[in-house]
């Protein structure tokens, strides 16, 4: 377990934390602040204790500081809005100027560092950097789930340099993989969707090895078919994975869900003409774009009575509208299966979103990479470096 903010003294302190502001943006304003509003309860914590409050993000991928379009100013702006106190924008996020500015602060104080990835030193975990960020608050908090399977200045060199914590919705995030990974409860069944098996191979045998059932899902699955001597025509299949999924299945097929009927599509398109077959009948010239009615039925008895579901990736082309049902049913499924539900950021996030059914989750993570990263079993670099309990 880890250290939080709530174990350690912050009154009168200047708190240095890291949130994970990487919010989509159009015309200088932010379109979506849901990653915003989820640091909210750290962040009103540490302005009840009596502390000032430093903020730190990177946004996007500047390619150098006078790249404009990637000023985290619009995402101060959305923060005031939300707290309905004003938020101080700084020019940088290290410097003479800025801790000239942190070091004026008084409890109470919000200020928005500039976007952490307009230095180079970043991304490389440049030491200096972090001192240099460390310089500005007394206690660092990290509170960036989605930015923990990498070790940059602002998630793993800072915490060299001053106490590091994690925030309340870091906690959330290690408290619900975590269970999915130690000590899970049972019948547990994974669901992994997502075109490549190769992205995700450490997963499918790590949570093999936990899981009582495991749904595959979206284009892994055809490659999984495959092997299996099915023809899936012009189905994605990533013929570099196929011997991995033959010895998978030689291992594991009685873990193994994989769809049994599939809507097909004569092209990849929006528009294309459909037709719903089983998985050892698609016709020359076609492809598997979503699951089918069956499948769903095999999903929904694999669900009856499961303690614990976790689910990364879709199991079709659900941003087609056509071929996005058997997600969205899966998602529904989940809602009303009375489990512990915890859904991989990314993707997954936003389908539960979509199906309007984010509410009924247990737990959405906030990362798409960290959150496999974890499920994998390794440990993350801005998760290692805060203090144990």
């Amino acid at each position: 377990m880890k250290k939080t903010v709530k174990d350690i003294d912050i009154k009168n302190k200047r708190v240095l934390m890291r949130v994970d502001f990487n919010v989509p943006m159009a015309d200088g304003k932010v379109t979506d602040d849901k990653r915003i509003k989820a640091a909210l309860p750290t962040i009103k914590y540490v302005l009840e204790q009596g502390a000032s409050l430093i903020l730190m993000s990177h946004l996007g991928r500047p390619k150098s500081a006078s790249d404009s379009a990637f000023s985290l100013r619009a995402a101060s702006e959305a923060l005031a809005a939300l707290l309905g106190t004003p938020v101080q924008m700084a020019p940088d996020c290290v410097g003479a100027e800025v801790e000239k500015l942190a070091k004026a602060m008084k409890p109470g104080d919000v200020m928005m560092l500039e976007n952490t990835r307009y230095h180079a030193g970043e991304e490389k975990n440049d030491l200096d950097l972090a001192k240099q960020m460390a310089a500005l608050g007394d206690v660092y908090v990290n509170d960036a789930f989605g930015s923990a399977h990498r070790a940059h200045s602002s998630t793993e060199g800072i915490a060299r340099f001053l106490p590091a914590v994690s925030g309340f919705l870091m906690e959330q995030e290690l408290e619900y993989l975590g269970r999915a990974v130690a000590n899970p409860e049972h019948p547990y069944i994974a669901i992994l969707g997502g075109a490549k098996i190769s992205d995700k191979i450490l997963v499918v045998e790590t949570l093999l090895s936990k899981c009582d059932k495991l749904i595959i899902g979206g284009g892994m699955a055809n490659t999984f078919l495959a092997a299996q001597g099915l023809n899936m025509q012009d189905s994605l299949v990533e013929a570099e994975s196929l011997e991995l999924a033959k010895t998978i299945l030689a291992k594991s097929s009685d873990k193994l869900i994989l769809p049994v009927d599939a809507i097909i599509a004569d092209k990849f398109d929006a528009d294309a003409n459909t037709q719903i077959v089983d998985v050892d009948k698609i016709p020359a010239g076609w492809r598997m774009l979503d699951v089918g009615p069956k499948t769903l039925e095999l999903y929904k008895t694999s669900l009856n009575g499961v303690k614990l579901v976790v689910w990364n990736g879709p199991v079709g082309v659900f941003e087609m509208p056509k071929f996005a049902e058997g997600t969205f049913a899966l998602a529904r499924m989940l809602a009303e299966s009375g489990a512990i539900t915890v859904i991989g950021g990314g993707d997954s996030a936003s389908a539960v979103k979509k199906a309007g059914v984010a509410k009924q989750m247990t737990h959405v993570s906030t990362g798409g990479g960290a959150s496999l990263e974890f499920l994998e079993g390794k440990e993350l670099p801005g998760v290692a470096a805060l203090l144990d309990k």
